[in-house]
C-alpha cells in the first residue's frame, strides 16, 4: 500500500454501487467536505434526481426557543436534475478514493452521464446528455424552519423567518437569499456548459455577509476540473494515514465507508456533527446531542489516525465561555456544563443535581477530548482545554456532593440519560464520570506541574465517593433504581466502557462486568443500533472476539428493528449518524486497544478472521502500530513512537522474541508477565517485535474469506 495505484485498486473494491434508483436518503450516495453536504436520491414522487443542499453552519440563532427550534440546524434546499424522459435505470459508483459520484441515468429519451463532488464548500456537478435527453437543473429553496415541524408545532412566541428572495448577478450567477432573524443564509449557483457549481454562505449576527461568502466560494472553485484537482489531492493524502484489512468483505467495505463518511462530515475547527452530520433531513433531533451521540461520533478518528477530523476538541476549546454560561449563575465562578442538546456553539443550560436532570454530559464529552490528547500527547490541548474545562465540570459536581450517615459522599438526584426512572441519588452515570474526572485531573496536574488548590479535594472525592450501586444483576441505574426496563443507552455502564475504570484486568470485577452486560442485553425491546455496537466493544474488552462480532452483526441484521441501511447510514425517527460510526470503533476495539497504558495488539479478533493487517493504527501515548496476523497467529508488530511515552506492549506473539530498533540494534526490554513487554522506545524511533525468523514486513490487503455484496443498491 505504497502507491496511489494500490490504494485506488483496494478502495475500488470498497466502493458503493447502484443499479437501482435510490428513493430515500438512507439508500443513496452522499458527498461532503465537513461543512457542505449532499445526498442523492429520487425526488419523492417525481421523475427527477434530488441533490440535497445542506450546510453544517446553517442554523437558527434564537436560544430563547431551545435547541429544537431556536438554535437548531436549518434546511437550505435541494437541486433537482430533471430529465426529459422517464428514468428507467441508473448505474452509479461512489468512489471512496476520489470521493466522487460518477455514473449514468438512463431514460426513455436517452442517457445522462454525471459526476459530482463537494470540496471547499462547493457542490460541483458535470452532466452531459445523449439521445433526446437534456441537462436541466433546478434549485428548490426550503423554508428556514426547524425540521422538528414534522412532529410538533413551533413554541409559543416563535416568529417565522422572512421569505427568501432571488437575484441574478452580472455574470449570470443565481442567488437565493434567505434572511434570518439574526443572520442570513445565501445560496449561489452557476451553470457553465455541462458544469454546475453551487456554494452556500451563512452569517450571524450579520444579515448580509453570507451573500458575499456564497459568491466567493464559486470564484475560488473556478471550474469542475480545477476543484476536482484540489479535491483529489486532499482525499489521496487522507486515506494512507492508516490501513486496516480483514477477511469479511462487506464489513471491511463498511469500515472504509465510515472513514469516508466521517471525513465528509467533520473537520477540526468546523462545526461539530449534529445527529445527522451535515446531511439534514426531516428529524426530531436537528441539533448536537451531548449525552451519547457526540461521543460515539468521534471515537473512530483516534485509532484511524485522523485527528484532523476532530471538531469536538476544537468545539470545546472555542466555546469555553458558553460552557460557563450554561451553568446557573451562582456557580459560574468555577463551573461549566452543557445540557442534553445544543447548537454547534454548545449553547444549552445544564440543570442542578437534585433536580433529576442530566449533569454529566460535558464530562463525558471531555473524555473524548482527553482521548485526543492521549492519542496525540499534545500538551497544549491538555493545558488549555482538557484540564481547565474538566476542572470546571468536576467543580460543578463538587458543589453538590454531600456526606451521608455512612461517611461516604453522595450525589443528589440526577438523570441517567433518557432512562425513564430517575434515581433518588447516586446515579452511576455521574459517579463513573466523577471518578474518571478526579483521577484525570490529578494525573494532569502532575503532568503540567500545576500546584492546584483543589488537589486535596479531588483526592478526597476518590477516597470517599460512594461505591457504584449494584444488585444481583450487576450495575444499577443508581441508588434504589435497578436496571429493570429495556433501555438503549449504556450510561449506567460507562465505568466499564469507555472509561475502563472497572475492567477485565481486575479479576475481582469480571463477574460484575459479565452480569451487568448480560442483564443489559437481556431486556432488548428498546434497544437501538448502538446497543449492539456498545456490547461488541464491551466484549472486545474481555478478549471475547466471537461474542463481540456476534453482537456487532446484529446491527447489520435486516430483521432487527433498526438495522444499518443500504448506504451505511442509519435512521430511527430521523437520521442518527453516530451509530454506524461507533460500529467502526467496535472493529477498532477488536483489532487494537490501548487503555490503561498498555497497547494490546489483536486482543479480540474473531476466530474466523485468521488474517488481519493493521498499519499506522494510532494509540494512546501517540504510537503508530503496524501488525500482521496470518493463519490465526500474529507475525510481527512494528511500533513508531511520536512522543517518547513509556511503551507497554501486549504483543500476542509466542516463542522466543526478537525486539529490534530501526537501526537494527536490540531494544532494551523488560518482561512484565502476562504477555506484556516494556520497551524503551525514544521519540521518533521504531521497534520491530517478532518471533522466529524475520517475517516479510509487507502491508497488504488480506484475502477475502467472507464474500458480500457492495453497499448501496448494487
Amino acid at each position: 500500500m505504497t502507491t496511489d495505484r494500490s490504494w485506488d485498486r483496494f478502495l475500488r473494491d470498497q466502493d458503493l454501487r447502484w443499479s437501482r434508483l435510490p428513493t430515500r436518503w438512507y439508500e443513496g450516495p452522499f458527498l461532503g467536505d465537513g461543512l457542505l453536504g449532499s445526498m442523492v436520491y429520487q425526488d419523492p414522487g417525481a421523475n427527477r434526481i434530488r441533490f440535497t443542499v445542506q450546510h453544517g453552519r446553517v442554523q437558527d440563532h434564537r436560544p430563547e426557543f431551545g435547541s429544537g427550534w431556536g438554535t437548531c440546524r436549518l434546511p437550505v434546499g435541494h437541486l433537482t436534475l430533471d430529465p426529459v424522459g422517464t428514468i428507467t435505470a441508473v448505474d452509479w459508483r461512489l468512489s471512496l478514493w476520489n470521493a466522487e459520484l460518477t455514473g449514468t441515468v438512463t431514460t426513455t429519451a436517452g442517457t445522462l452521464t454525471l459526476s459530482a463532488l463537494i470540496h471547499d464548500e462547493v457542490l460541483a456537478a458535470r452532466v452531459t446528455a445523449d439521445g433526446g435527453e437534456r441537462v436541466v437543473w433546478t434549485f428548490h429553496p426550503e423554508e428556514a424552519i426547524s425540521p422538528r415541524k414534522i412532529s410538533e408545532a413551533p413554541p409559543t412566541g416563535y416568529t417565522a423567518h422572512p421569505p427568501w428572495t432571488t437575484r441574478t448577478t452580472a455574470d449570470g450567477t443565481e442567488q437565493v437569499l434567505q434572511p434570518l432573524i439574526g443572520g442570513q443564509t445565501a445560496t449561489a449557483y452557476r451553470r457553465d456548459g455541462d458544469e454546475l457549481l453551487l456554494g452556500v454562505g451563512h452569517s450571524a449576527p450579520s444579515e448580509t455577509a453570507a451573500e458575499a461568502d456564497s459568491l466567493r466560494h464559486l470564484r475560488r472553485a473556478r471550474s469542475y476540473a480545477s476543484l476536482r484537482k484540489r479535491h483529489r489531492r486532499w482525499w489521496h493524502a487522507f486515506y494512507p494515514k492508516s490501513f486496516v484489512s480483514f477477511p469479511d468483505r462487506r464489513l471491511q467495505s463498511f469500515h472504509w465507508i465510515q472513514l469516508y463518511k466521517v471525513a465528509s462530515a467533520s473537520r477540526a475547527g468546523g462545526p461539530v456533527m449534529a445527529t445527522s452530520g451535515p446531511w439534514l433531513e426531516p428529524t426530531p433531533w436537528p441539533a448536537v446531542w451531548w449525552n451519547l451521540n457526540i461521543q460515539l461520533e468521534y471515537w473512530l478518528v483516534h485509532g484511524s489516525n485522523h485527528l484532523e477530523l476532530d471538531a469536538l476538541a476544537t468545539t470545546v476549546r472555542q466555546n469555553q465561555e458558553q460552557l460557563i454560561a450554561n451553568v446557573p449563575a451562582a456557580y459560574r465562578a468555577d463551573s461549566s456544563g452543557v445540557g442534553r442538546s445544543s447548537d454547534m456553539f454548545a449553547n444549552r443550560g445544564v440543570g442542578r443535581p437534585g433536580s433529576g436532570t442530566e449533569v454529566g454530559n460535558l464530562t463525558w464529552a471531555l473524555h473524548n477530548v482527553w482521548l485526543t490528547y492521549r492519542h496525540s500527547m499534545d500538551e497544549a490541548l491538555l493545558r488549555d482545554t482538557v484540564f481547565p474545562v474538566l476542572r470546571r465540570a468536576i467543580s460543578y459536581y463538587l458543589h453538590f456532593l454531600t456526606p451521608g450517615s455512612d461517611g461516604k459522599l453522595h450525589l443528589p438526584s440526577t438523570l441517567s440519560p433518557e432512562y425513564p426512572v430517575v434515581p433518588p441519588q447516586d446515579t452511576n452515570y455521574d459517579l463513573a464520570l466523577i471518578r474518571w474526572g478526579c483521577r484525570t485531573l490529578l494525573e494532569s496536574a502532575e503532568l503540567l506541574g500545576a500546584d492546584d488548590e483543589l488537589i486535596p479535594r479531588w483526592q478526597e472525592v476518590l477516597t470517599r465517593l460512594t461505591p457504584y450501586p449494584v444488585d444481583d444483576n450487576g450495575f444499577m441505574i443508581g441508588a434504589d433504581t435497578p436496571y429493570a426496563q429495556s433501555h438503549r443507552h449504556y450510561s449506567h455502564l460507562l465505568m466499564v466502557y469507555p472509561l475502563y475504570l472497572v475492567n477485565w484486568e481486575q479479576p475481582e470485577n469480571r463477574d460484575l462486568i459479565t452480569r451487568s452486560v448480560v442483564r443489559w442485553q437481556a431486556l432488548p425491546s428498546a434497544h437501538r443500533g448502538y446497543s449492539y455496537t456498545g456490547a461488541a466493544s464491551m466484549y472486545a474488552m474481555t478478549g471475547d472476539g466471537d461474542t463481540a462480532i456476534t453482537y456487532l452483526r446484529k446491527f447489520f441484521d435486516p430483521t432487527t428493528r433498526y438495522p444499518c441501511q443500504a448506504n451505511t447510514h442509519y435512521t430511527e425517527a430521523g437520521p442518527v449518524i453516530e451509530t454506524p460510526l461507533s460500529a467502526s470503533q467496535s472493529l477498532h476495539d477488536m483489532f487494537c486497544q490501548s487503555w490503561g497504558g498498555v497497547i494490546r495488539v489483536f486482543p479480540a479478533v474473531p476466530s474466523t478472521w485468521a488474517d488481519v493487517t493493521l498499519h499506522d493504527f494510532r494509540t494512546q501515548g501517540a504510537f503508530l502500530v503496524s501488525a500482521v496476523r496470518q493463519a490465526g497467529a500474529t507475525r510481527f508488530v512494528r511500533i513508531r513512537s511520536l512522543a517518547g511515552e513509556p511503551l507497554k506492549l501486549r504483543h500476542g506473539l509466542t516463542g522466543r522474541l526478537t525486539v529490534l530498533l530501526d537501526d537494527g540494534t536490540p531494544a532494551r526490554t523488560h518482561d512484565l508477565g502476562d504477555g506484556t513487554l516494556a520497551i524503551d522506545l525514544p521519540k521518533g524511533r521504531e521497534v520491530l517485535v517478532h518471533a522466529g525468523a524475520r517475517p516479510d514486513l509487507v502491508i497488504a490487503p488480506v484475502t477475502v474469506g467472507e464474500p458480500g455484496a457492495a453497499w448501496g443498491l448494487p
